[in-house]
């Protein structure tokens, strides 16, 4: 008889397979995780709104579909998370603002509903910085988010309730968003796994709110975070699934043709001061991928430094106006020194501000065409997450030399977005009993290459999760 008291920590695909067979019902596999949640959120805030009502219900319904012989979905009954800075139906938007503590969203964001179809059980909903805007988990809404390995160290930002939550048995799978590596680093951080999607693949619309400016349109994604990456591959399959309402949705085909073993290992692009410690999980991915069959090579990357101008021009772009507006009526004392401190590094950069944006515009297909044209002969490259392992908690707002530290090390994670390429983070077990992540790119609408490179390290140092909150 299968015990259901520690569902929590199951993979998603193990808890989904268990429903189809019918050897747990998707109301054991909520209680599950709510239990979980129950017990470990009030040290870690990562989950700020329980859905737990909702979640029984849609959990009983997944039951009766089964019951009725109709398909669950690729998800039936897994327990996920939903960012709080995307819409889901009947509450708030509220991206960590009190200002948008009463937004409240009509209708789900494209991949929500899709994650809906697909069986996904919606258990909660995670915190993040306001405005989304660090890679550190705090707000004057809801307060500060912990990372269950280490109380002490960042659970990164800007979704760090969802690595939290993840870590930690909340979930299976949780939502996650990544203008600038909000995706990867706090995976990176929180010791799991976490996929960045090539632009234009997941679609994602805040029916909520306004338009986003060109800017965040061309870099903002929604992806999955998750314990295992075969949990990442069905869960960005559900979240992928079609939906027009997008402007910017490509309907790129889940299978293509298989591409060269071949990687590429650079531990320090652009010169980055990269730590010994993450540039031995570099080399040790590297040697998992060999040990397999593949050849990888230590190269050169094309540039990342101009990609990290053309975001903070964009950034500024996208907060000029109606932004700085909101910023002043919040008054969240984090994101104010974070927008002085981009504000200084941008001022760096003394165009007109419409020619600024002109410039990024037209110098991004330039750097696009070099990082698909290196792609072509390498198509997955070990790029470091961040320079540094993952850093005391509020280190970026301690002063401005601390701001100045965290954003140079994180090179890699601002500029990628810029190029509109997948990326993920895959985080492996080093020889003292860390866990640290690497970054893995690949060319656009292939993340079916870089999550096979992946499960390769995987298999190879698997990192034991879900974890108790270590305080």
């Amino acid at each position: 008889m299968t015990d259901t008291n520690d569902i929590w920590r199951w993979p998603a695909h193990a808890v989904a397979d268990a429903v189809k067979a019918g050897k747990i019902t998707a109301v054991q596999a909520a209680e599950s995780a709510l239990g979980r949640m129950e017990a470990v959120n009030p040290a870690l805030n990562a989950v700020v709104v329980s859905t737990a009502d909702e979640a029984l219900a849609a959990a009983a319904e997944v039951d009766r579909k089964l019951a009725a012989g109709e398909d669950p979905g690729l998800l039936a009954g897994v327990p996920v998370t939903i960012k709080t800075n995307v819409d889901q139906a009947g509450h708030a938007t509220s991206n960590g603002l009190r200002l948008q503590k009463d937004l409240i969203a009509e209708i789900d964001s494209p991949f929500v509903a899709s994650m809906r179809d697909a069986g996904a059980v919606i258990v909660g909903r995670t915190n993040t910085p306001a405005f989304s805007l660090r890679w550190f988990t705090r707000n004057s809404l809801w307060g500060t988010t912990k990372n269950p390995r280490d109380f002490s160290l960042t659970p990164g930002g800007s979704s760090g309730g969802a690595a939290s939550a993840v870590a930690s048995g909340m979930c299976a799978v949780a939502h996650g968003t990544d203008i600038a590596g909000s995706i990867r680093y706090p995976a990176y951080a929180c010791g799991v796994h976490g996929i960045r999607p090539t632009f234009g693949r997941v679609p994602a619309v805040n029916f909520s709110g306004a338009e986003r400016n060109i800017g965040g349109q061309l870099m903002a994604v929604s992806g999955p975070l998750a314990r295992t990456i075969e949990d990442l591959r069905i869960a960005f399959a559900a979240m992928s699934a079609p939906d027009i309402r997008d402007s910017w949705y490509v309907p790129a085909p889940a299978d293509m043709p298989a591409l060269p073993k071949r990687a590429a290992i650079c531990t320090r692009p652009d010169g980055m001061n990269t730590d010994p410690k993450v540039a031995a999980a570099l080399e040790a991915a590297a040697e998992a991928l060999r040990a397999a069959g593949w050849t990888v090579d230590a190269v050169e990357t094309p540039p990342l430094r101009p990609a990290v101008t053309m975001q903070l021009i964009l950034w500024m772009a996208e907060f000029r106006g109606a932004g700085e507006e909101a910023l002043r009526k919040e008054d969240d004392p984090d994101a104010n020194f974070v927008y002085a401190q981009l504000c200084r590094h941008a001022a760096k950069d003394d165009r007109d501000p419409i020619d600024a944006v002109l410039w990024a515009l037209r110098e991004r297909s330039s750097l696009v065409r070099q990082w698909q044209t290196f792609l072509a002969e390498y198509p997955v490259v070990l790029l470091p997450i961040s320079a540094e392992p993952p850093f005391p908690d509020q280190l970026d707002v301690s002063s401005e030399d601390a701001f100045d530290r965290v954003i140079e090390a994180q090179l890699t994670q601002v500029a990628l977005p810029v190029t509109g390429l997948p990326a993920l983070n895959v985080t492996l077990a080093m020889d003292d009993g860390a866990a640290l992540g690497v970054q893995m790119v690949g060319p656009r609408y292939r993340e079916d290459v870089i999550l096979d490179a992946a499960e390769v390290i995987e298999r190879a140092r698997p990192v034991a999760n879900p974890v108790d909150p270590a305080g």
